[in-house]
């Protein structure tokens, strides 16, 4: 993979923009918007094992306290000692239970197999603990008898609260919010190969929805593995845009650099994963070189950007400091939205359809800065210095950014925006007479993740009017700059940075 790096692929891009790819423009909304929302309804595995891990250590302290107070209240206090050996015990307990592989949906589902696991883990440990209370002679300082019981309540009250984890885990297993759906890119007996492994691992997750490949049918046969060929590389990207998809497979060999190449132009805008099988391939590198699907060796080509915990720390993040922030603006909302009123006739929001993740399209709020008649709803005509399309209010408005303020309930209450993130952008928002995905290569990768209210770009200066070229790249390359580098701490610095950005009003008309 030495030999393929970001750079080569958006240099492929433009050719790639020429070859069939997706157009937003001919995309069905409400199918994209569908789509999206069963994404979004998915469950990662990698949270649901978190949380199961966090309660079961909750469980553990809270019986152990729970027995102590029971038995031993007012006889011996919960001193030091106990507190401690609280603390041994569970995080023993708690990589015990994960060296036994406790911690995976398949494990959740297999209830006898994965409780025989518990017991015997559970076990080890207060046998390690009586013999550390026997060797080091502290059977003073703590209660065996409390031991014991901790032992005989602790595995009751894990046991039935696995039983309760594998209904709920197996019942929505069998819905399909688990899985991973996975498209298999390339044809003939590597994509057998693939698909046979597989299917030899049920819990790996991976539900193939279909194999893509840009050969013809001579030489790619319509049917692989019992998995009908849906289309090209470039149908892969429109059916990303209108059906779930999480995962695509590579089944190319690594020595068809070129081939890659012009197949990841074209998919690295979508907010998927893409992995290359090294299944059939001839490399050799050592194992921790790749990573695996079942028993399927592959090499990380791209990652969802903000996946798993970081899409709860995300969407915790929007929606708490979001809902402070629409308390703390709700004086200068109900101000302006008087202002607006008095000023021109018309409501005093503006709605707009805009380019949300993966190209959905959501309406945004704003405060209407135009008179009625004359409102661009496309943007099909930038606002410029002076524009005799813009109130007096709604110069300000602009000027301000505050025009922007009545997004927050896009953030707080639909959930299609983000505090940060790239700025969506209208529908038919143009630079020097053509539309950005025209202008830029790669344009659609900066929805890989939801848009923001403010963005790493407008904190850097690019924010307001994009009339050029040089303008919207600018700003593109900030986004997926931000894309990359996405933390928690990264928003908080943006946030903050943003009233400082909002001084410079060279660039906002």
């Amino acid at each position: 993979m030495s030999g393929i790096d970001l750079r080569q692929i958006i240099s492929v891009a433009s050719h790639a923009a020429g070859s069939g790819t997706f157009d937003p423009s001919r995309s069905d909304s409400n199918g994209a918007g569908l789509a999206n929302r069963r994404l979004n309804s998915r469950l990662s595995p990698v949270v649901i094992t978190g949380l199961v891990r966090a309660l079961e250590l909750v469980l553990i302290v809270v019986t152990g306290v729970v027995i102590h107070a029971l038995y031993l209240h007012g006889y011996v206090p919960f001193n030091w000692a106990y507190v401690i050996a609280v603390s041994i015990v569970t995080a023993s307990a708690a990589i015990s239970f994960q060296a036994a592989g406790a911690y995976t949906v398949g494990a959740f589902r297999m209830l006898a197999k994965t409780g025989l696991k518990i017991v015997c883990a559970w076990t080890f440990v207060f046998l390690c603990a009586m013999s550390v209370v026997f060797f080091l002679k502290t059977g003073d300082a703590l209660s065996r008898v409390w031991l014991a019981l901790w032992y005989c309540v602790g595995l009751s009250t894990l046991l039935c609260e696995r039983m309760i984890v594998s209904f709920w885990v197996g019942r929505i297993a069998r819905t399909g919010r688990f899985d991973r759906r996975t498209a298999i890119v390339g044809g003939g007996e590597p994509a057998n190969e693939i698909i046979r492994s597989l299917q030899a691992s049920p819990d790996c997750g991976i539900r193939i929805v279909g194999v893509f490949d840009d050969r013809d049918d001579a030489r790619s046969p319509r049917v692989v593995g019992g998995y009908e060929k849906l289309g090209s590389v470039s149908d892969l990207v429109e059916y990303a845009r209108t059906a779930p998809l999480d995962l695509v497979i590579f089944t190319l060999p690594i020595s068809a650099e070129n081939r890659l190449l012009q197949m990841l132009g074209k998919l690295w805008v979508l907010p998927i994963d893409i992995r290359l099988s090294a299944h059939a391939s001839k490399l050799r590198l050592r194992p921790r070189s790749y990573s695996y699907i079942g028993s399927v060796p592959v090499l990380d080509v791209f990652d969802r950007p903000i996946a798993d915990w970081d899409l709860v720390l995300k969407f915790a993040f929007d929606r708490i400091v979001g809902a402070i922030l629409l308390v703390l603006t709700a004086p200068i909302l109900l101000v302006a939205a008087i202002l607006v009123k008095i000023d021109s006739r018309g409501p005093v929001l503006f709605r707009q359809k805009r380019y949300g993740f993966n190209n959905e399209l959501i309406e945004v709020l704003k405060f209407r800065s135009m008179y009625v008649d004359q409102s661009d709803a496309g943007a099909t005509r930038l606002v410029t210095k002076g524009d005799p399309r813009v109130t007096r209010i709604g110069r300000i408005l602009r000027k301000t950014s505050l025009d922007e303020l009545p997004q927050l309930v896009n953030v707080v209450f639909r959930g299609d925006l983000s505090l940060v993130g790239p700025r969506p952008h209208a529908v038919q928002a143009k630079a020097e007479n053509r539309l950005y995905d025209q202008v830029v290569d790669g344009y659609f990768a900066r929805h890989k993740v939801k848009p923001g209210i403010t963005g790493w770009a407008q904190v850097n200066g690019w924010r307001g009017e994009t009339d050029t070229q040089e303008k919207i790249q600018r700003r593109v390359e900030h986004d997926l700059t931000y894309i990359e580098n996405w933390s928690v701490f990264f928003d908080l610095y943006i946030l903050a940075a943003t009233p400082f950005a909002l001084l410079k009003t060279e660039n906002a008309y």
